[in-house]
């Protein structure tokens, strides 16, 4: 649920309740309510109108002295930031917590540590979240502080919810409630009621999320409470759904839609997600046809609506559950080509929201997760086969003692056998590097490793399919390898370790296994040689090849094996995708690269800013063409 401006008037109650003050420092405070007064029209979560409040905040803070006050401002800097930059609202929480500390004001040490676990819950730092709630929930209780002590219960109920712990979720939330209706919150006990809904939907028991919803959703008409009405509506077309009643599912997902005219573009995004998600499941159920169809571009224009939202929000959450949703719906309609590309953009959203270090950490335990699965599903395999193996090798072992002659023949055979093994390693090293192959043979395995600098190549040819349907297919393919070939060796001068080609697309990469400072210049100057290959070649044979479209972007990656048998060398991470955006926004025979590469060539190479472009699932980026 999204922060309201209330949550800010719990502050504000709170300061007065417990740290009344004195009237030197009244002037202040009275300010901090009046810039409290001015956001009252909107929720902050909406940001232009949440902005002023923060400006505005920002400015006091600067003049504050070192009182409680200045911690009740950095209280409420903290939550004007939970959803906006939940790193901000941590940055703020922790200076009030020091503050508080050093005043030792219990209340104030209370306030922050809420609001830090708060904006950990929304960047999914369950462990962090989890500390710091806790800690608070000790201090409200020794001082009685009801009102925290509710929402605290509540925030720590939506951290095991998520972790799917529903029944501490459901001993937490229960809490929040009676706290709630022992002192007479009637504003939020329809949110905490919606909130013990939640968790009984997550945990499949859709029948008592059913009794609760509506429930809330009485609760909240009565009271007037306009701002809910959309997030409560749209959970109720979630049951429906699941329940497989589409008429009353799409009835309450129009009244959600409806009713975000009262609410913020969070509860937006989920009434077009909740309704799209009731379009898809009826698509489901519905027999292959004109019809279905019909049902199902219109479940993934619901879904990319509220993609676009999301985005505009910055909700992580939601823009994940999107990805996903949209990916299922063209896997449905046969278009499994889009229905990878966004199911791999939400396995990793956070590769391409988070900070450079939550990148690393997932590229770190993620993808080499993926690597390792994947590595002993394949392992598993050749251990059945060689199993099987040692039993016939077991029951023929009666025929293995050839004596003196069976010696003689072997060392017949061992020039044959050695010559034989040298043509094996070439081929080893024709696929992996060095280094790896190394690695391969002395310990039977490798590990994944992350490198932190490296530049990823992208080529495309952009006249492909034409020419395919023009050319046989045996010109086709030596015209392919001709020009792959001669890429091979362009890269073989500058240490570029060849990655893959998938169709008539080339992968590179430069700076691994072996590090290096000059990663983004060798991979230009092996680009500008192509790009130059192609254009002789363009001249020379017209429509007989192919134009080249190539893009290029640096930063981190992980590398490894994947598999036993039939084993590639791959690399994994945003930076990959990021490439490929580049690529895809280039132009014939133009050598497009991204903005964190051009930082690091401007000084060798002449580049043009061609501004920023939308990039398909990446948003607007800078590039730049090399002239």
């Amino acid at each position: 649920m999204p922060t309201h401006i209330k949550d800010i008037g719990i502050e504000i109650k709170l300061y007065f309740v417990t740290n009344c003050p004195p009237v030197k420092q009244l002037f202040t405070f009275l300010l901090i309510l009046l810039l409290f007064l001015v956001g009252v029209g909107r929720d902050l979560y909406a940001q232009k109108q949440g902005q002023l409040l923060i400006d505005s905040l920002r400015q006091e803070l600067a003049k504050q002295k070192e009182d409680s006050n200045k911690v009740t401002l950095l209280t409420i800097l903290s939550m004007s930031y939970h959803y906006i930059d939940p790193d901000s609202g941590i940055k703020y929480g922790t200076q009030g917590l020091e503050l508080a500390k050093r005043l030792d004001w219990k209340p104030g040490i209370a306030w922050t540590m809420l609001r830090i676990g708060n904006s950990y819950t929304v960047k999914s730092d369950y462990p962090a979240a989890l500390d710091y709630l806790l800690n608070a929930l000790k201090i409200q209780k020794e001082i009685h502080d009801k009102t925290s002590l509710e929402e605290n219960n509540s925030g720590i109920g939506y951290v095991y919810r998520d972790q799917g712990d529903y029944q501490k979720a459901l001993e937490y939330d229960f809490n929040a409630l009676k706290i709630a209706e022992e002192t007479n919150d009637k504003a939020n006990i329809p949110h905490l009621i919606d909130a013990i809904g939640s968790v009984y939907k997550y945990s499949s028991n859709y029948p008592k999320a059913l009794e609760y919803y509506l429930r809330s959703l009485k609760m909240t008409e009565d009271l007037g409470i306009t701002a809910d009405l959309s997030i409560i509506n749209g959970d109720i077309c979630e049951v429906y759904t699941h329940l497989k009643n589409y008429t009353l599912a799409i009835k309450y997902g129009r009244l959600s839609l409806k009713t975000t005219a009262y609410s913020d573009d969070y509860s937006k995004a989920w009434a077009f997600l909740d309704l799209g998600r009731a379009y898809l499941a009826i698509a489901t159920d519905t027999p292959a046809g004109s019809n279905r169809t019909h049902i199902l571009h219109g479940a993934i224009d619901t879904l990319l609506r509220a993609l676009e939202i999301s985005k505009q929000v910055h909700s992580i959450r939601t823009m994940r559950i999107c990805y996903e949703t949209i990916a299922e719906a063209y896997k449905l309609g046969g278009d499994y080509k889009k229905s990878l590309e966004f199911a791999d953009i939400s396995r990793g959203i956070k590769d391409s929201v988070f900070s450079k270090q939550n990148n690393d950490k997932i590229a770190r335990i993620g993808i080499e997760d993926e690597y390792k699965r994947k590595r002993i599903t394949d392992s598993i395999a050749t251990m059945k086969t060689e199993r099987t193996t040692a039993l016939k090798l077991q029951r023929q072992k009666g025929y293995t003692y050839a004596g003196l002659s069976a010696v003689l023949l072997l060392l017949g055979f061992s020039f044959f056998i050695a010559k034989e093994r040298r043509k094996a390693e070439t081929l080893l090293l024709n696929i992996l590097p060095r280094q790896v192959a190394d690695e391969l043979k002395s310990n039977g395995v490798t590990k994944a490793r992350h490198f932190d600098n490296v530049t990823v190549l992208f080529t495309d040819f952009v006249n492909f399919t034409q020419a395919a349907e023009t050319m046989s297919p045996p010109a086709l393919i030596d015209e392919l390898n001709t020009c792959f070939k001669a890429f091979d060796e362009i890269i073989g001068k500058y240490d570029i370790e060849k990655i893959k080609t998938i169709g008539d697309a080339y992968l590179a990469v430069c700076g691994l296994p072996v590090a290096s400072t000059a990663h983004a210049a060798n991979m230009i100057k092996a680009a500008i040689e192509m790009n130059a290959f192609m254009q002789g070649r363009l001249a020379k044979l017209g429509d007989k090849t192919f134009e080249i479209r190539i893009g290029i972007h640096s930063g981190s990656v992980v590398a490894g094996i994947v598999g036993v048998k039939k084993f590639a060398y791959d690399i994994w991470g945003d930076t990959v995708n990021t490439a490929a955006r580049m690529q895809q926004n280039s132009a014939a025979g133009k050598i497009n690269i991204s903005e964190t590469t051009y930082e690091l060539v401007k000084d060798k190479f002449t580049c043009e800013y061609r501004g920023e472009v939308e990039a398909k699932n990446k948003g607007m980026l800078k590039m730049y063409f090399v002239s």
